[in-house]
């Protein structure tokens, strides 16, 4: 079998969790630029690397094949050390990352591109974790983040990315936080588009989304909920922490903001006073749905906000939050092709269990992440 694989795809190295012909460790220790790593199924237990590769694919291979850190790290920062280059990370699942400081990642990323598609990260005290290399950019494409482990203290977050350039995530799922939040971002430019970002019942995270930062952020199509478990009120947070990129602003368009519980929400704060002056703040078509304030005190454009009770979506129960073909707000919203020079209109949806659909501009907008 391994010697088929390996003769068919000359360029390609195969790793496997007996070792045969090598180790994940192995694999990426040999590998040239621009190989592809095809990671075969099974369980890869204390298989941890750092890939120094200037371009770089690993590849699972039919059932999703696991890195279980199993005790170990890679230089005290995670499974995979991303060190640069132009890495590609497929159909792969990370759990159970610890190290000594508390920050073990399933994947560190520290300098280059990276691209996530397809993976799980799973049970790691961050898990994905950016440095604040200036020039770095993250794509995170249909992968699914949850189960942040319940240690007090810890602000385990989902995914952190530091002071990069660029962070960018669709048609992904982020559930089951706890004390940290579900996605944090320090970048310049933040693009989060047709994820489902939902705490859960169970879920204990602070906020679902943190830019502390601000920088241009594009948050749009999302699903973006806390369960009655949340440890802060406030479901997206902008500027907390101020020290804001130059050129910032807040696009914020056709998501679902929940709250379930019987406890009021913050759907979204701003912290004007620590970002830039007449920095701008555009938030149209939403809809929040469950008991709680919008935009408490915010200036900007609020337009096609809308306002509604969980159970008035059409199956809560089995995550379809959609609004019911006879609801009243339907085609309420307004147009969101031109705001402030932007074309805010979602060009897709989240689609469960992972994933997007493409969608076609309907003759009335209607509030939220579906239309």
């Amino acid at each position: 079998m391994w010697l088929c694989a390996t003769t068919a795809l000359a360029d390609n190295l195969v790793a496997s969790p007996n070792g045969q012909p090598m180790s994940l460790q192995e694999a990426v220790q040999n590998a040239r630029d621009g190989d592809t790593i095809l990671v075969m199924p099974g369980e890869y237990n204390g298989q941890v690397a750092v890939i120094t590769q200037k371009k770089l694919t690993l590849q699972g291979v039919g059932k999703r094949p696991v890195l279980r850190a199993g005790g170990r790290h890679a230089e005290g920062k995670g499974i995979l050390v991303v060190r640069g280059g132009d890495v590609t990370l497929e159909n792969i699942e990370f759990r159970s990352a610890r190290v000594p400081d508390g920050n073990g990642a399933g994947v560190r990323f520290e300098m280059g591109r990276l691209l996530v598609r397809r993976c799980a990260f799973f049970d790691n005290e961050m898990g994905l974790l950016t440095s604040n290399h200036a020039d770095a950019e993250l794509t995170v494409e249909d992968s699914e983040f949850g189960d942040a482990p319940k240690t007090n203290g810890s602000l385990p977050h989902l995914l952190y990315a530091g002071r990069i350039a660029k962070l960018s995530i669709t048609g992904s799922r982020f559930h089951e936080g706890f004390e940290g939040h579900l996605i944090k971002s320090r970048a310049r430019e933040s693009f989060i588009a047709y994820n489902m970002i939902l705490d859960g019942w169970g879920g204990e995270a602070s906020y679902e989304i943190d830019l502390p930062n601000g920088g241009l952020a594009t948050i749009i199509g999302n699903v973006i909920g806390q369960g009655p478990e949340r440890q802060n009120p406030v479901v997206v947070a902008y500027g907390s922490e101020g020290k804001p990129w130059p050129k910032s602003a807040l696009y914020l368009a056709h998501n679902t903001l929940l709250s379930w519980g019987p406890m009021p929400a913050w759907f979204l704060r701003v912290w004007q006073d620590r970002l830039p002056p007449e920095m701008p703040v555009v938030v149209i078509n939403n809809l929040a749905a469950g008991i709680g304030v919008f935009g408490l005190g915010i200036s900007g454009i609020f337009e096609g906000n809308r306002h509604t009770l969980g159970r008035w979506l059409r199956g809560p129960n089995v995550l379809d939050f959609a609004l019911p073909n006879d609801s009243s707000l339907r085609g309420s919203a307004v147009n969101p092709t031109s705001f402030a020079g932007q074309d805010l209109s979602p060009k897709a949806e989240f689609q469960l269990p992972i994933g997007t659909r493409p969608i076609q501009a309907p003759r009335a907008w209607s509030p939220g992440a579906f239309q």
